[in-house]
């Protein structure tokens, strides 16, 4: 179908890439991170890397920080497993979601404490979990896409400030990736789900900013965020532009963009798998404002959290054999910088 979304194909270095995601993923024990200091544009700013207790998943993604419950949540992608970090208590609860083996992302369901929507294969699931328990069970499907392409899964997803559902899909077999076969959906309460773009190859980190009127998108296998200018009344996106080049920025061979999450101030948070580093990137000018690096390399999303918003949750995969601490979650602060909580989805 024609769309204002589209925006051509792209070049890539083929499968050698993608081989980086590996498997095999050993528990390890979290490390101590020191205090970073850095000096940018005369001003001295230091920032703390710490990390979450028993926070460890193979392959970490979907932070969403719930505002009611002051927690975290995230996902285990291949264990089939949410994870929620209650701030209060300073620990971790983990589940397996019973029958399933993927679960992608991880949303809040609005008015329903003990419910979530969770992307299982090629379906958005509402699954019943106390935040507690170590089981989980899923009680309804929400809908199904792509139902002919049984290689494809969902990945990342998230809630627009409306609260209509959006997320992707993507190419997966083994431990190859096949480029351009996934999907960017939205979908909302009484609706039916829409596919807003095609020729994706990973769809994956997503946010809005109001006061600018933009939505941001992320296809790995472009290596690029894109803004779109949004209308928060109909959900329609239109007139994509490149704001930030990964390659172009940081040309290190296998650094792969992943997961994306925006401040109050408009800047971009971009998760880099293989890189080690979340970049903070002014979205009108393309710079790199601040490098905040991890003692691990596949860093693959963020979202701001805690009592003031204030705190940098960072998931991280241990994909290909790497070595501990990968898969640690972390929180970072000290960035003199606050975000926006998640948005639950409307059913």
């Amino acid at each position: 179908m024609s769309s204002p979304w589209s925006g051509g194909n792209k070049s890539t270095s083929g499968r050698r890439v993608w081989a980086q995601f590996g498997f095999g993923a050993p528990e390890s024990k979290m490390l101590l991170v020191p205090v970073v200091t850095l000096c940018l544009f005369g001003l001295t700013m230091s920032y703390k890397i710490e990390p979450l207790p028993d926070s460890y998943a193979g392959l970490g993604e979907g932070p969403h920080w719930d505002v009611a419950r002051q927690s975290l949540y995230y996902v285990d992608l291949e264990a089939g497993s949410l994870l929620r970090y209650d701030y209060a208590q300073n620990k971790v609860y983990k589940t397996k979601i019973e029958g399933e083996t993927l679960a992608g992302f991880v949303l809040p369901v609005e008015g329903r404490p003990q419910e979530f929507a969770v992307g299982c294969g090629r379906r958005v699931v509402i699954v019943s979990w106390d935040g507690v328990s170590p089981s989980a069970k899923v009680v309804r499907t929400l809908f199904e896409v792509q139902p002919l392409m049984d290689k494809n899964r969902l990945n990342d997803a998230k809630v627009d400030p409306r609260g209509r559902f959006f997320g992707g899909t993507m190419r997966y077999i083994g431990d190859e990736f096949e480029f351009r076969h996934g999907e960017l959906y939205r979908w909302e309460a009484g609706g039916q789900v829409s596919v807003i773009k095609g020729d994706v190859g990973i769809s994956n980190g997503l946010a809005w900013d109001e006061k600018a009127k933009k939505f941001y998108y992320i296809d790995t296998t472009d290596y690029e965020v894109k803004s779109y200018d949004y209308d928060f009344e109909t959900g329609v996106a239109s007139n994509p532009k490149v704001i930030f080049n990964l390659r172009k920025n940081s040309p290190k061979d296998h650094l792969l963009p992943d997961g994306l999450t925006i401040d109050t101030e408009g800047n971009l948070y971009v998760a880099t798998f293989n890189g080690a580093t979340i970049y903070k990137v002014n979205p009108n000018t393309g710079k790199i404002l601040l490098e905040i690096k991890f003692p691990t390399k596949q860093i693959t999303s963020a979202a701001f959290g805690g009592p003031n918003l204030d705190i940098l949750y960072v998931t991280t995969a241990a994909k290909f054999d790497q070595p501990a601490p990968a898969g640690t979650t972390y929180k970072v602060t000290g960035l003199n910088a606050t975000g926006y909580p998640g948005v639950n989805l409307k059913v």
